[in-house]
């Protein structure tokens, strides 16, 4: 009698043992593709952010070049909107190098247009990988490519005086800087320009 009974309890336990098992490889795969999935949008995002941060720092140049003719023009006091970033950003090779950045992160740049942040220039930028989110449980994702954005903003580091006459000699202080830089339009050297670097801060906007 018992160990008909041992057998019944054997048999009885089979199906629940296989119906367990079905569960917990169904979410094995389903963790597995929620992982692909991850690592796709974390590959986007990490295009999208070189993306917009290559885009900035080309313009971030292209404004200390300006900001280097308008000087040199001694157009009176016109060289201070460029050291405060308030000429607007040059278009130039921007979304280039936002191409060149993206690519180098097998992906493609699939949105770009300037953007403005907290009264700061920028650009914004949209990255699609070129690879997909892969084979998974769940269908469509073999053809599913994983999209990212991100914006980068320019914000001037120098301050003036507040007496300061652009029209004669100059002296400003870039942040992080111990020593002032000075500037005379009159006797104007394209040298005498602190690095694009410290005239002007890049990041990400939060």
């Amino acid at each position: 009698m018992t160990l008909v009974r041992l057998r019944d309890d054997q048999g009885s336990t089979l199906p629940l043992y296989i119906w367990l098992t079905g569960i917990l490889l169904f979410a094995a795969l389903a963790f597995f593709a929620f992982a692909q999935g991850a690592s796709a949008r974390n590959g986007a995002q990490s295009a999208a952010d070189a993306a917009a941060l290559a885009a900035a720092q080309e313009a971030r140049d292209e404004l200390t070049e300006g900001l280097g003719r308008a000087i040199a023009a001694g157009d009176g006091d016109e060289w201070l909107d460029w050291l405060d970033g308030d000429m607007a950003i040059p278009a130039g090779e921007a979304e280039g190098a936002a191409d060149e950045l993206a690519a180098e992160n097998d992906s493609n740049v699939t949105g770009f247009m300037p953007d403005e942040v907290n009264g700061y220039p920028g650009y914004w930028v949209e990255a699609t990988t070129n690879y997909t989110v892969g084979d998974s449980i769940i269908p469509g994702t073999e053809t599913m490519h994983a999209k990212a954005r991100a914006t980068a903003v320019i914000k001037p580091r120098c301050g003036l005086g507040e007496s300061a006459d652009p029209e004669k000699v100059v002296e400003f202080i870039c942040d992080g800087d111990d020593e002032s830089t000075e500037i005379d339009p009159d006797d104007f050297d394209p040298e005498d320009l602190p690095d694009a670097s410290d005239l002007f801060a890049v990041h990400l906007a939060k």
